[in-house]
């Protein structure tokens, strides 16, 4: 980038508006990295939360590359639905439907032994899976469901993968730019303190995933480890964003991105070399970003370490 398209970057990204919606993807399209070519040879991809959204909109784009994509979501019907909508528009796209919770980690544990009974390795898996719950509400195991959905489950997942991935391989949280106001200063990660509000365990969680991506690339060290990155898609027309949030989805409807410029950075992430060349990274319009705003206002080591421990503890995960 020259100091000129830097700037830009930099103004958008400040800005939030501008940046998240479809003025930035148009804008930054004419300047980012280069587009991800066709996979040499098919190779297997897990896409978590695939039945709608940026899952299935995720799942589309690297189907029409080559991967055979393993679409996980809590309804088969609803991803044999999504399975269609994505061969309407990818004729060849190789596709496998696995029903999976993912905040329960019994049902993690059912799909981790499927897959490796199953696949000799994994290239990619991209924690799509989300929910804005209406009230505190528990998983199977009895935590609270943003965090089992977004934490939990995804973490088990990916360490429980970990043998089937190589040194190729990636991994993606997709987070969301929701998390910037709330740093990690409070260890109540089930939220069991104060009146509980939807939106906020949604951010609250986002940016744990953004923590926990940090802490999985410090622990895979080994050489045949996958990379571990988090990214935000900018505010997308999904039904996350117009159903959870009318009021936002309708105000903002004519800026919005499209679900598949909310995708881009997840396929690129899952499909470009550059992305090998660092880890524990956060993402945004194929560029890394900052991980608070203002710098300084970042979160607290005790509570980075206690929600580890916390994570551990719960999933049962040797890592």
């Amino acid at each position: 980038m020259s100091l000129l398209t830097r700037t830009l970057d930099t103004i958008l990204d400040r800005a939030v508006v501008p940046g998240y919606s479809r003025i930035g993807a148009t804008v930054r399209r004419r300047f980012w990295a280069a587009d991800p070519t066709p996979f040499p040879s098919p190779i297997d991809m897990v896409v978590t939360g695939a039945s709608s959204g940026l899952g299935a909109a995720t799942a589309k784009e690297l189907a029409r590359l080559g991967a055979r994509v393993h679409l996980v979501g809590r309804s088969a019907d609803r991803l044999e639905s999504a399975a269609a909508a994505i061969r309407d528009d990818v004729p060849d796209a190789s596709l496998v439907v696995r029903e999976c919770d993912i905040s329960n980690l019994d049902s993690v544990a059912e799909l981790i032994a499927s897959l490796a009974s199953e696949l000799t390795a994994v290239h990619a898996l991209v924690h799509c899976a989300g929910v804005m719950p209406d009230g505190r509400q528990l998983s199977a195991q009895g935590h609270e469901s943003a965090f089992a959905t977004h934490v939990l489950g995804p973490v088990a997942l990916t360490v429980g993968l970990r043998e089937l991935f190589d040194a190729g391989s990636r991994v993606v949280f997709v987070s969301s730019g929701g998390m910037y106001p709330v740093p990690l200063q409070s260890a109540d990660f089930e939220y069991e303190n104060g009146k509980y509000s939807g939106m906020t365990a949604y951010a609250r969680t986002k940016r744990m995933q953004v923590v926990v991506t940090e802490q999985l690339a410090e622990r895979f060290s080994l050489e045949d480890d996958p990379v571990v990155h988090s990214m935000h898609p900018g505010w997308a027309a999904t039904p996350g964003v117009t159903g959870s949030m009318p009021l936002f989805g309708s105000v903002m409807k004519p800026i919005l991105r499209s679900a598949d410029d909310g995708a881009d950075t997840i396929v690129w992430l899952v499909a470009s070399d550059q992305a090998l060349t660092s880890t524990g990274t956060f993402w945004h319009d194929r560029a890394p970003r900052p991980t608070h705003y203002p710098s300084w206002r970042g979160d607290s080591p005790r509570v980075r370490d206690a929600l580890w421990a916390s994570v551990v503890e719960a999933t049962g995960i040797e890592i």
